[in-house]
């Protein structure tokens, strides 16, 4: 019997769109593999693989690169959003709430960077803690906020700003019963698998608790 005839090689995978978009955006940035790897935290050959294809980026590595080009996630993954408003008029900041939390988007949707006016009621989280990728920055309008970073725990007046890395294990509460009004920015990977970080209100009993920050 002869033997049977060799399985056609596979064809080649095409090249994932944020390779061609991460060696494009570094040599926009004239910068070499060794000093852009380096900026980064990762080591040229990983640099070199994810610019190949060879290798996937994590949520952390995107983040890290975005920060090193000067852009956002969204142009790392080559999506081209739609023309928005630049502008955000009061009136248009329809509030939604979720457990208490009281949130008013301040920026335009679907961009790398999230902004939201945040109302924060009385009381903990309870044993909430989050723990995602990306980078966030509050600052503190009224009322007093208690922010527990890891093992650390801090509290903050109007006019005091935290930021952080939110792989961070973290969670906040307001400190006055009247609560705490905040302006929060946050880095979230924007793309279709990727969401508004506003989960929805989990406990009961006096503990009010959010799905963000």
């Amino acid at each position: 019997m002869s033997p049977a005839p060799p399985e056609p090689a596979p064809e080649p995978t095409e090249l994932p769109a944020v390779a061609p978009q991460l060696r494009e955006l570094r040599r926009r940035a004239a910068l070499t593999l060794e000093a852009a790897a380096r900026a980064a935290g990762l080591s040229p050959a990983h640099l070199s693989r994810l610019e190949t294809g060879r290798r996937q980026p994590s949520l952390p590595m995107l983040l890290a690169l975005a920060r090193t080009y000067g852009t956002t996630v969204s142009e790392l993954l080559g999506e081209t959003p739609a023309d928005r408003d630049a502008i955000v008029r009061s009136g248009a900041m329809e509030p939604t709430e979720a457990g208490g939390w009281i949130y008013r988007q301040a920026g335009a949707p679907g961009r790398g960077m999230q902004a939201l006016r945040v109302h924060v009621p009385f009381g903990a989280q309870g044993d909430i803690v989050r723990v995602h990728p990306g980078e966030e920055w509050l600052y503190v309008l009224e009322g007093r906020l208690r922010l527990r970073l890891g093992d650390a725990a801090y509290a903050l007046a109007p006019g005091d700003s935290a930021h952080f890395d939110s792989l961070t294990p973290h969670r906040i509460a307001a400190a006055d019963r009247d609560g705490a009004e905040l302006l929060f920015v946050h880095t979230l990977l924007q793309s279709p698998s990727a969401a508004l970080c506003l989960g929805p209100a989990t406990g009961g009993g006096d503990q009010s608790q959010g799905g963000l920050l």
